[in-house]
């Protein structure tokens, strides 16, 4: 490099040298520091000023808060809630101490060291709130405290700034014992209570003063989220994240030395009692109220926001439509019951739910006898299977998917199947033989047969023949919930759990021709500060309508003629599958006209503490309860009121989907019994072994079954060892079949 090139490289040297060096000079250290500084006393200032600007407010005013009114779809006032709030202060010194201990070791270890501030909490609180994720936890006791007492429970920038200044004057003029106190006394513990005393009775029936410390913990736990954590309606996953919060406050209680090691060890969870509802809410007015409320929390007006007071609820329920329902259950089960004289008849609970099929409105819903005596809605709960009346979505999936037999014959009304009971079913990597009811065998039948005589072997053949995946599709576009449903033959027989509100929601969809219903019960709800948007009762097309008609009109072939007859009147065109559970658990008629689609199942309960799944044979002295006997009388008995009467409207079927036919139309045959003709269409004459005389107004002297006594021998086992079946041979469960019971059952 020459002398120039020095010269030239030594002045760009040079030039970046004078440039880092006015950078440097900009963004020394004392500069930077003295900006820091000077920002921090800009903080300061402006929370100092906050601080002398702010005072400790009035309490706010919950004692003033107005009712919340719930109407029916005529504006009536079905009732009125939250007059009052369900609050008794008591003194902080008739709490046990340990109970104290146990609110400071689930919500604020440092409590009684604190200032009554947690900066590091309060601070993500408000990054929270700026970022839009809402309300989240982290605050002290006297931070909670004064959120309930003070201000409201808006998650905003300017409440939490607030709340950080009262608390801190609140923490300075105030005791611990006073904060504490105020704060177990103002806190909403679920189930209406606001405040340790009436936590106590609602859920352990005592006094405040009577707790013991495994009770104290289990209400410290109930206060992160009331409604997830109550026992009583609980989840599977909250009553697990319920215990084990259970467990944290108690050892958090070891760690502060306020609770012996080998003492926590010894305490067991403490099962709280059964819910005691409000007054007001008796008769199904509570089961309405539950399910208003439990669809608003999914839109966002959660427990919390209805406490404040000032909203009118309208919900869909059709006020005569809902009477008529009751009357059907009382005439038609009710009256047949003893339930005082008969062991059976003390665990009979009836449930339904019916719906617009063209809007999806929920107009009438039966949740038990009464929701002051039976908690727990039979409408909505899903610890029960629905059994044959999932045979049609099957059967809507095949068609859907265009499926083919296992002889490459397109699945329609006519294709042949084999209906012998027992007989293994081909194609499947799980082995399965479902028993048909009766033990009886059928030879080749038309799927219109399989369907009115609900024939086991037909359908889970059928369910290999669509693929279980694809059936599994199919019925959750239609609204059967994800919940316990396998992926095996066995699903033909309805092994998942769904409420009478979902299988609804389903047979709607069929209904309106494959255009998806989702049930909802709230039809507006309005309050001055809040709008609401109500749920789209009315979704996307989830199956042709073709596949959604074709159904239709074999369902018909059910009610005229089929397991579903109790239904049938001259009245109004109907279509409808029965269904009965495994061990007689269980019975429905999920049924449709063209303007009205019920669901109507009755469920055998323990009367007994806990519950628990029983028989329903033997009901009204009846022999074995089946969904072609009392639900299909009940659904008859609304279904002729709530249409004033009777309906001339027809189904719109349109394009309805044969099916091939490519076997020989032979004679169906059994080895039992003698031939008999096998019908291709909808009005089939196989009709279960009912007597003809029959009607929906005689619901216990006949059953479509055949009494107790000709029950067969129990069915085998599917195959040995296999998980979730093996041990569940067929799980027969529709309104013509066995469920899986011994002789004599």
């Amino acid at each position: 490099m020459g002398r120039a090139d020095a010269r030239r490289a030594q002045g760009r040297g040079a030039r970046r040298a004078a440039k880092s060096g006015g950078i440097r000079r900009l963004f020394t250290w004392r500069k930077m520091l003295g900006t820091f500084f000077g920002f921090c006393l800009l903080i300061m200032g402006a929370f100092v000023a906050l601080y002398m600007y702010v005072d400790i407010p009035k309490a706010n005013a919950l004692a003033e808060r107005q009712s919340n009114v719930y109407q029916y779809s005529d504006g009536t006032v079905l009732t009125r809630t939250g007059d009052g709030v369900n609050r008794q202060i008591v003194d902080l010194a008739e709490v046990p101490k340990e109970v104290q201990h146990t609110f400071v070791a689930a919500e604020n270890k440092t409590f009684y060291k604190d200032q009554g501030v947690d900066l590091k909490g309060t601070a993500r609180g408000l990054l929270n709130t700026l970022s839009g994720k809402g309300k989240q936890g982290g605050s002290t006791i006297t931070q909670q405290y004064v959120k309930n007492y003070y201000l409201t429970q808006d998650p905003t920038v300017s409440r939490k700034l607030k709340e950080l200044v009262i608390s801190l004057k609140v923490d300075q003029k105030r005791g611990k014992d006073y904060i504490l106190a105020g704060y177990i006394n103002t806190a909403y513990y679920g189930r209406g209570a606001s405040g340790i005393q009436a936590a106590a009775q609602a859920y352990y029936g005592v006094d405040a003063k009577d707790l013991n410390v495994s009770q104290g913990a289990y209400l410290a736990a109930l206060l992160q989220a009331p409604s997830q954590y109550d026992w009583a309606s609980a989840t599977d996953t909250g009553k697990k994240l319920v215990k084990e919060r259970w467990g944290y406050t108690l050892d958090n209680m070891v760690e502060m030395h306020w609770l012996d090691k080998a003492e926590r060890d010894k305490l067991t969870f403490p099962y709280p009692d059964k819910p005691k509802p409000a007054k007001g809410m008796e008769g199904q007015t509570g089961y309405l109220v539950e399910a208003a409320n439990k669809e608003l929390d999914k839109q966002g007006i959660t427990e919390d926001v209805r406490r404040a007071g000032g909203w009118t609820f309208t919900l869909n329920i059709d006020k005569k439509r809902q009477k008529q329902l009751e009357q059907a259950v009382d005439r038609q089960l009710e009256s047949k019951l003893d339930r005082k004289g008969n062991k059976v008849d003390a665990t009979v609970q009836a449930g339904a739910t019916s719906v617009d099929p063209k809007t999806g409105a929920v107009v009438a819903l039966y949740g038990g006898v009464d929701y002051v005596k039976h908690y727990y809605s039979n409408a909505t709960r899903r610890d029960y299977q629905p059994a044959s009346t999932f045979k049609p979505l099957v059967l809507a999936s095949a068609l859907e998917n265009e499926s083919k037999t296992q002889d490459g014959d397109l699945i329609g009304v006519n294709t042949r199947y084999d209906g012998t009971s027992k007989r293994p079913v081909v194609g499947s990597n799980t082995p399965f033989a479902p028993e048909n009811e009766d033990n009886q065998s059928y030879g080749d039948v038309t799927v219109q047969t399989a369907m009115n005589k609900s024939i086991n072997s037909v359908f889970a053949q059928m369910v290999v023949d669509v693929g279980p995946p694809e059936v599994k599709k199919t019925a959750l576009a239609l609204g059967v919930p994800d919940q316990n449903f396998p992926e095996r033959p066995a699903v033909s027989l309805g092994t998942m759990n769904a409420s009478t509100w979902d299988m609804a929601g389903a047979y709607a969809t069929l209904d309106n021709h494959g255009k998806k219903v989702t049930p909802f019960i709230v039809k507006s709800a309005k309050n001055r500060d809040r709008t609401y948007e109500p749920v789209k009762g009315i979704g996307d097309q989830v199956i042709s309508r073709k596949s959604a008609d074709t159904v239709t009109s074999v369902l018909k072939g059910v009610v005229d003629s089929g397991s579903g007859r109790a239904a049938n009147t001259s009245a109004y065109e109907a279509a409808g599958k029965t269904g009965t559970s495994e061990n007689n658990k269980a019975a429905l008629f999920a049924g449709y006209t063209p303007e009205l689609t019920t669901v109507v199942a009755l469920f055998g309960e323990s009367p007994k503490d806990g519950g628990g799944q029983v028989s329903l044979t033997g009901t009204a002295n009846s022999g074995r309860a089946n969904g072609g006997g009392f639900p299909a009388q009940i659904w008859a008995d609304y279904t002729l009121g709530a249409l004033g009467g009777g309906s001339s409207a027809r189904f719109d079927l349109q394009d309805v989907e044969r099916g091939e036919v490519t076997l020989p139309a032979s004679p169906s045959t059994t080895p039992s019994q003698s031939t008999s003709p096998d019908p291709s269409t909808s009005k089939s004459p196989d009709v279960p072994s009912q007597s003809p005389s029959e009607t929906p107004s005689q619901p216990t002297s006949q059953s479509p079954e055949p009494p107790p006594s000709q029950s067969p021998e129990p069915p085998p086992s599917e195959s040995p060892g296999l998980p979730g079946e093996g041990g569940d041979p067929g799980r027969p469960g529709n309104g013509n079949n066995v469920a899986n019971n011994p002789p004599g059952q």
